[in-house]
């Protein structure tokens, strides 16, 4: 294990506030470091077979349980920055994000293999390297993906110190019903970015995190540095900038007679070629479709079977299938919906989050609260 990188605590968090939409300003789409956030970070070696594979993991907090924070495809640990500062801020306990197989600065040998087996032998040998036979209690936290490894690692009972199990917007039924969109919309994804600020900027204009605080620290570990390997062709019209004016654009319509379509008076194109790309994607997600069936195939009777406390965060309940809704009904796990969220619930409102696992932790005796803990959104 390589040595910490030592920042800031938590506690010495940023006052991000120039990053929020003010009359008169323009939003500051500027990164924000992860020390902002977290107070270590450290690359872990475990070793294999035949091999050595490094996981990147950021920590925070110094006592009580461990949250293990796992992250969605395409993402990384980083997405759960924010979430981390104010959950430690509520309760007593420590958070460990990972960056799994083939995501962020996490460097494996066989990063093309994100199978539901290895991804969640992966949970456990990171548990076993931090802590080994003497392992704290640890809370499993995941979102999409990630809620389904922890599922599966649970499951499989690879996390021997296992105290709950928190699955973030991920349903069996849900997840398999998009499997047929998914490609159309990873299609629909600029393929590269001018700058850092230009796929900060996409992503919350798009709505893929609505929340610009937290998307100011999670794209740096979505995007990396543009190497000239795009292999299709005519892959120079993708460099296009793409990012949404929400609140500038109109309707054009297009004038009879072939009239070139309208514009807003003064108002600069929308679209800019880029001559030199310098960010694309650090994952092609879609290279991992052999591998999204096996994440969500028969993930809810998992759920279900997981005989410890239970908790099911939901950005809507249209999520909730036939089994879970029965489940839910038997009082076999806690619910939450948090209203006015997308998919990336825990970035959108990591403050609701923060506080709906606070609750589940007291009410669970898991660990205790550092000041009044109130969950003002009620079980569905």
């Amino acid at each position: 294990m390589s040595a910490g990188r030592e920042a800031g605590p938590a506690s010495r968090l940023r006052d991000l506030s120039s990053g929020r939409k003010k009359p008169g300003r323009k939003r500051d789409f500027s990164p924000v470091p992860w020390n902002h956030y977290f107070e270590t970070m450290e690359d872990i070696t475990i070793a294999r077979e035949i091999s050595k594979d490094s996981f990147r993991i950021y920590k925070s907090g110094s006592d009580g349980p461990v949250l293990l924070l796992l992250h969605g495809g395409g993402h990384s640990a980083l997405s759960w920055a924010v979430f981390s500062s104010m959950i430690i801020s509520r309760v007593k306990c420590r958070v460990v994000a990972v960056d799994l197989r083939g995501h962020g600065d996490t460097k494996v040998v066989n990063s093309d293999d994100l199978s539901a087996e290895t991804m969640s032998r992966d949970v456990g040998d990171i548990v076993d390297t931090l802590y080994g036979a003497d392992a704290p209690p640890i809370l499993l936290i995941g979102h999409s993906m990630g809620g389904a490894i922890a599922v599966h690692s649970a499951a499989k009972n690879l996390v021997p110190s296992l105290l709950g199990l928190c699955v973030i917007d991920v349903v069996e039924g849900t997840a398999m019903d998009a499997l047929n969109s998914m490609q159309t919309f990873l299609r629909s994804r600029p393929k590269v970015f001018s700058s850092v600020e230009n796929a900060i900027e996409w992503s919350v204009k798009s709505g893929q995190i609505r929340n610009l605080e937290s998307a100011r620290v999670s794209m740096l570990g979505q995007i990396k540095r543009y190497e000239d390997d795009l292999d299709t062709p005519g892959s120079s019209q993708s460099f296009i900038d793409t990012a949404i004016h929400e609140e500038e654009e109109e309707e054009e319509e297009e004038e009879e007679g072939g009239i070139p379509k309208k514009e807003k008076k003064n108002e600069p194109t929308k679209s800019i070629k880029q001559d030199t790309p310098e960010y694309t994607w650090r994952i092609e997600l879609s290279k991992t479709e052999k591998y999204w069936e096996g994440w969500f195939r028969g993930l809810s009777n998992l759920f279900l079977s997981c005989p410890i406390p239970k908790l099911l965060l939901l950005a809507g309940v249209d999520r909730l299938d036939r089994d879970l809704t029965i489940g839910q009904m038997q009082g076999k796990f806690q619910m939450q919906v948090l209203p006015q969220c997308g998919h990336a619930v825990h970035e959108d409102a990591p403050d609701k989050v923060a506080e709906a696992i606070a609750a589940y932790m007291i009410r669970n005796r898991f660990t205790e609260a550092k000041g009044d803990i109130q969950s003002i959104y009620p079980s569905f």
